[in-house]
């Protein structure tokens, strides 16, 4: 299906009014998704289309065309409100997927705003119309500025590679002053360490393909990265100037900003490129961008990866450049179903108006669009219900195996027992992803206490157990090697883990007597088996003290070490009246057992509850079940214990308020390079101790495993404490040449932490220095030399989200491990894959909701595949007083306090 995938600017047709995309009447021939804008919904009782009232509104990621299949007109008029962008399927791609997908599909074409109740046989086709607005482009930057960068690039060119505008002969006919397509993708990728890709770098020319400001010779509108001619817009008149001296100049200055905008709103314009492509014309590589792009779409979220890949193929891209544009009206035969990608859409409804209005990522439960993928999907029943789903993968697909011309199945759902058997009777000894991500993801479908009696079965005669081994204990081997490694000296705090693994070691022990065949895995078993039980008899393992601030006594001259559910930690509760209670408890503890020791101390405890306080003031209660709670405070967060009729007479610590002065006539002198190695020490320190588990009961929730996320939990506070430590400074200090000092020394120590491939630390700095209330400092910044003006605005641009983080996704590709990933955005994507797919599909475990979390963790994985090298030129010199001042900062986290600061150094201007 991905080759219909198409993204167009649309041309309404000649006799609709401008700004309606369809009409109640209409017979339709496409179904839409909305991109960028948003479209009303309108409903008229009588023939004329001025009595029409809007139900509603369409916004970005909403769909639209209920009427596609059965021929009926369109049931209402849409709309656009604004400049809208659509993907459009036509009725023929639409009912080709129906035929293919029938039951699947049957849930997709129910309107989002409800059926509206119907009347007599004439009122049969009157139900809710849905409309949405779609700006023209995705990122809409004034042509004034496309025109200007066109003329910069051509001055540049001009100036620092002439040969590469001139006249040039192809098939005996003369091209004047042109261009050739690689060769410009090959010079911006050297002007700019912004471009990183050579399809980013078509992005860029395409921008300007479409403002006209740079054209094909024979007017194609796609820029290819090919030996193809393209002429500025300067160049299409004869004998045009040559750049003065001055304005080569004045381009030299501008060239960086450009490339930056370019690089910014190129990825854009590449997408409308390839979704403006007839769908036969498209690429590989174009049909992966688009669905790296449905990924990101909520209300498509519930689809499987072979529906999204098959919806790639048939979208089309539809703009619409006029608010009030009419995409149908109610009454018109629906042809189409859309996407609301960017705005909203309102949904009328004959008599009652506007009845509600969809917006980007509104959810239309498009879980029930596949419920049966027919003749690309395998189910086994037993008891004639469902216990497993595979759904075959093409071969030479991306999913599938390189090189294998046989088709690929995957598992999509089942029984944990029956996902559990199908691995093993599938799983080579090399092992598979698949199989990493059900070892990864078990513990959320399938607790140890489940798999361990599952792995090895103790019913059945003798025989039966004899024919188990010798079909299966090779696999069961590999599997269990794999699980752990992976759990590591975590099964250590698991009894009934340990228990198997004793077991599980002494039944292969005598099976290699009769079965030879397994004598070569023995050793390795053995060797985690003695590894696990070795650590867990060792008595430094046992039973850490942490201090209140999670440091190890040794902290001064040993590493950080991971921090274990069994480790105990000493710890402040606070009174109503600031005073406090220290007690010692395990980390893993729940409020109920907090609330049962601060009780104990404080001789008694009736009715207490325990409460989170910001420096802010902000109050959380927490529940009795919730686990683990120390870790989850703020950066100076502290918790309270007081009777619950207090609760809002609780008021927070004056030491809480954070630092009065700032610190920088210390580190000042310390060399920009030096403090951030010292940072990148400490965090991949913090990054080490974060079990990839944690990362899986943070998203699914601590309290359903009831395990300790401390560790990842201590390494996103750093992120926080970075940022405050950053605007801290600044706001602290209040002399103006001090602080334009303080941004050129953040701004250089942002650049080594990217250099060192530390990018929790290099954006938290970023985020710090685009705080408010540094942003906000006027003065300071006008002052801050040009040269650092443009280092930090190509490092802002990495932080730009727009298309899902994509400058920073390309960014990060291009890494070589060890590195320190952007923590905050791997949580964003794990949350986002799980609120938006659910965990069970009909009873059965959805385990490509598995697979896709488990590929996020695998980030993890690979970032630390390789240790961290210290520098050589750092690694001997005495860093003791920068180690001690990074792993130390004192921060005020009171947005409110830092923003009242900063308008004290420089007030408003009138």
């Amino acid at each position: 299906t991905q080759q219909f995938l198409t993204k167009t600017t649309t041309t309404l047709p000649q006799q609709c009014v401008a700004g309606y995309i369809f009409r109640q009447g209409d017979i339709g021939t496409n179904w839409y998704a909305v991109l960028t804008g948003s479209l009303d919904v309108k409903v008229s009782d009588t023939s004329n289309h001025q009595d029409a009232v809007t139900i509603c509104t369409l916004g970005i990621g909403t769909a639209f065309g209920e009427s596609i299949l059965d021929n009926t007109p369109r049931h209402a008029t849409i709309v656009t409100r604004e400049n809208s962008e659509l993907l459009r399927i036509e009725q023929k791609d639409f009912k080709a997927l129906w035929e293919k997908y029938r039951q699947y599909m049957s849930g997709l074409l129910a309107p989002p705003y409800g059926v509206m109740e119907t009347g007599s046989n004439n009122d049969r086709h009157r139900h809710p119309v849905i409309m949405w607005h779609v700006p023209l482009r995705v990122t809409s930057v004034p042509s004034e500025k496309i025109l200007r960068a066109g003329k910069v690039l051509r001055t540049a060119i001009l100036s620092r590679a002439p040969h590469m505008i001139r006249d040039r002969k192809y098939h005996l006919k003369t091209y004047r002053q042109c261009c050739v397509g690689t060769e410009l993708v090959d010079w911006i990728m050297q002007q700019s360490s912004c471009v990183h890709l050579r399809t980013q770098a078509v992005g860029m020319w395409q921008v300007l393909l479409e403002d006209g400001v740079l054209n094909h010779v024979d007017q194609e509108q796609h820029f290819q990265d090919k030996y193809l001619f393209y002429r500025f817009l300067d160049d299409e008149h004869e004998d045009a100037p040559m750049p003065t001296e001055e304005e080569k100049k004045e381009c030299d200055e501008e060239l960086q900003d450009i490339m930056l905008l370019l690089s910014q709103i190129g990825p854009d314009a590449h997408m409308r490129m390839i979704l403006r492509k007839p769908p036969g014309q498209r690429t590989i590589d174009d049909l992966e961008i688009i669905y790296e792009e449905l990924l990101h779409i909520k209300a498509l979220s519930h689809l499987s990866t072979t529906v999204k890949r098959e919806l790639a193929g048939v979208l089309v891209f539809e703009s619409h450049p006029k608010a009030g544009t009419v995409l149908f009206n109610q009454g018109e035969e629906g042809t189409s179903w859309y996407i609301i990608l960017k705005g909203s859409v309102n949904v009328v409804i004959y008599g009652k108006g506007v009845v509600c209005t969809l917006h980007e990522g509104d959810d239309f439960d498009f879980n029930r669009i596949l419920r049966d993928v027919e003749a690309n999907t395998v189910r086994l029943k037993e008891h004639e219900q469902d216990v497993l789903v595979l759904e075959k993968i093409p071969a030479g697909s991306r999913t599938s195996n390189q090189g294998n011309t046989q088709p690929k199945y995957i598992v999509m759902s089942g029984t944990p027992e029956k996902i559990l058997e199908h691995f093993l009777e599938t799983m080579r000894l090399e092992t598979t992803v698949s199989v990493h991500d059900f070892v990864m993801m078990h513990c959320v479908f399938m607790p140890n206490n489940q798999l361990c009696p599952a792995l090895m079965p103790s019913q059945g005669t003798e025989q039966e157990k004899m024919d188990y081994a010798l079909n299966n204990k090779r696999r069961v081997i590999r599997l269990v090697l794999l699980w752990a490694a992976l759990y590591g000296d975590l099964l250590q705090e698991d009894e009934a883990a340990m228990a198997f693994l004793e077991e599980f070691y002494v039944s292969v022990s005598d099976d290699t007597r009769v079965i030879a065949a397994l004598k070569d895995q023995l050793p390795e078993l053995e060797k985690a088996m003695k590894q696990i039980t070795e650590e867990a008899k060792a008595p430094q393992k046992k039973h850490k003290v942490l201090l209140h601030h999670f440091n190890t006594s040794d902290e001064r001259t040993q590493k950080r070490q991971p921090i274990r559910e069994s480790d105990e930690i000493l710890f402040k509760v606070y009174c109503l009246d600031h005073t406090y209670t220290t007690i010692r408890i395990p980390v893993l503890s729940s409020v109920k057992e907090v609330i049962s020791a601060v009780a104990d101390k404080l001789g008694s405890g009736d009715g207490l509850i325990l409460v989170k306080m910001s420096s802010g003031g902000e109050k959380v209660l927490l529940k009795p079940n919730d686990v683990s709670v120390f870790t989850t405070l703020s950066v100076n967060g502290r918790l309270f214990a007081c009777p619950r009729d207090q609760f809002d007479t609780l008021t927070p610590l004056q030491e809480q308020e954070g630092p009065s002065t700032g610190t920088v006539g210390t580190f000042e002198l310390m060399s920009s390079k030096d403090l951030a190695y010292q940072m990148t020490i400490y965090e991949w320190e913090l990054f080490n101790c974060v079990h990839e588990l944690e990362l899986l009961y943070h998203t699914f929730g601590r309290h359903s495993f009831k395990k300790t996320t401390a560790n990842l939990d201590l390494f996103l506070r750093r992120f926080n404490e970075i940022q405050f430590w950053v605007v801290t400074e600044i706001c602290l200090c209040s002399q103006l040449s001090k602080r334009v000092q303080l941004l050129k020394k953040f701004i250089k120590i942002a650049a080594h932490c990217k250099e060192y491939k530390n990018l929790n630390s290099f954006f938290a700095l970023i985020m710090g220095l685009s705080n408010v209330a540094v942003s906000r400092l006027t003065m300071t910044w006008e002052k801050l030399p040009s040269k650092f003006k443009k280092i930090y605005a190509e490092f802002e641009s990495l932080m730009d989200p727009s298309r899902n983080h994509r400058p920073y996704r390309l960014a990060v590709a291009k890494l070589e491990p060890p590195v320190i990933p952007f923590m905050p955005l791997l949580i964003k994507d794990m949350t986002f894959t799980h609120e938006g797919n659910k965990t069970f599909i009909d009873s059965l475990v959805n385990f490509e909701k598995m697979r896709m979390i488990s590929n996020t963790v695998r980030t993890v994985k690979f970032c630390r595949s390789q240790p961290f090298t210290p520098d050589a030129s750092l690694a001997n010199k005495n860093h003791q007083d920068v180690r001690n001042y990074v792993r130390q900062l004192s921060v005020i986290d009171n947005q409110r306090t830092l923003s009242q600061m900063s308008h004290r150094l420089e007030p408003r201007r009138a």
